[in-house]
């Protein structure tokens, strides 16, 4: 549902990347939400296998169907979800593996403030002094399918097995490491054999294209092919009876030169700061005491029409989190700006590296939110 601003409302509760487990485990007959509005309602099979590819917007996917026929196809017979705000990496699949919203499972984008200091914790990263558990202390969607005699399996790159985010968002099934397509392939229609199972594999190669190069670009159009061949391999090498759920984290904008603002080339920008944080297309602006309203004010005039800034209650209430639990509260900036069309915010002194990407994610435009949930 678009806002009046042109931006996507998240779809919690109805279509979203926290309802995704949830829908699996209820067509499995082991439901782990009694609550649970089941507006998400997926097929009843003895297995499923969820395959997420990191950057795959329903839109790119719409504007871009020559290069991935077997993926547009399935688009065309199926009605999108969205990602939860930020639309980011780390926090959608926080959202998928816990089956929470953001507000409730705490990774908020790609950096937030550590409550009680004046540092970022990097999500993707991660800081070996933030145990990962109590970061993130609820039980994963994962776990719970566990508990309730689902086989749980996750697929993903070997390096990836220890990291914090995975432990946050992950924890709770087998392991397998698999850093190849045909290894994943091969470790997806083995655990699907087991019934009932749900068995999760993850790519990021299109999203690692998508920064470095940009959506279009001939770089990314191959890599999208290669996707959606690897997907096709997938449901073909599934038994029959295995149910395949394609979705993403979210999707991708190109933002040219012109539309890039650097913070530390507008000094006023850094008035009444203490912490710059989230990413380019998604600002979490920490305030100094008293100095909310006026850090609120400067950025609102001087970024104009290109960016929504609100302070945080009015974020909160608009419901771009969800529920915000207090041990979240803390992690949200003080004043959020959400950038529109293709402009985006950096910082060359403390994210330096952010301007060398030409795809970025975050924010509520369409081509950001809109992802695609597939059954095949």
């Amino acid at each position: 549902m678009l806002t009046p601003t042109g931006f996507v409302e998240p779809a919690y509760s109805r279509r979203t990347l926290s309802d995704v487990l949830p829908a699996v485990a209820a067509a499995l007959g082991r439901p782990i939400d009694p609550e649970a509005s089941g507006a998400l309602v997926l097929p009843t099979a003895p297995s499923y296998v969820v395959f997420l590819v990191d950057g795959l917007g329903a839109r790119l996917i719409e504007r871009y169907r020559h290069a991935a026929p077997f993926l547009s196809a399935l688009v065309d017979q199926h009605e999108a979800g969205t990602a939860g705000v930020p639309s980011t990496t780390a926090t959608s699949l926080t959202s998928l593996g816990t089956g929470l919203t953001p507000g409730t499972h705490g990774l908020l984008g790609f950096t937030n403030r550590i409550p009680g200091t004046d540092r970022l914790l990097n999500a993707l990263f991660w800081d070996s002094s933030i145990d990962p558990l109590e970061w993130q202390p609820h039980p994963t969607a994962f776990g719970r399918m566990q508990d309730a005699g689902v086989a749980v399996t996750v697929v993903n790159k070997r390096e990836f097995r220890t990291s914090g985010l995975t432990m946050a968002s992950s924890r709770g099934g087998e392991y397998v490491g698999a850093d190849r397509v045909g290894e994943r392939i091969a470790a997806a229609v083995t655990a699907s054999r087991r019934s009932p199972s749900c068995t999760y594999l993850y790519d990021s190669d299109l999203d690692w294209t998508g920064h470095r190069y940009g959506v279009a670009s001939p770089q990314w159009l191959q890599q999208l092919a290669m996707v959606d061949a690897e997907a096709e391999q997938l449901r073909e090498a599934l038994p029959s009876q295995t149910r395949l759920v394609l979705i993403a984290d979210h999707g991708m904008v190109d933002s040219p030169p012109e539309h890039r603002v650097d913070v530390d080339e507008h000094l006023e920008l850094r008035e009444g700061l203490v912490l710059l944080g989230g990413e380019a297309r998604f600002r979490h602006l920490y305030c100094r005491r008293g100095a909310v309203e006026d850090v609120c004010a400067t950025w609102a005039g001087f970024l104009g029409e290109t960016a929504d800034v609100v302070p945080r209650e009015v974020a909160i209430e608009r419901g771009w989190f969800g529920s915000v639990i207090p041990a979240v509260l803390p992690r949200l900036g003080d004043v959020l700006v959400a950038m529109r069309d293709d402009h985006t915010v950096f910082s060359s002194v403390d994210f330096g590296y952010e301007l060398s990407l030409v795809g970025l994610h975050g924010s509520l435009t369409p081509d950001e939110m809109m992802i695609p949930i597939l059954v095949a």
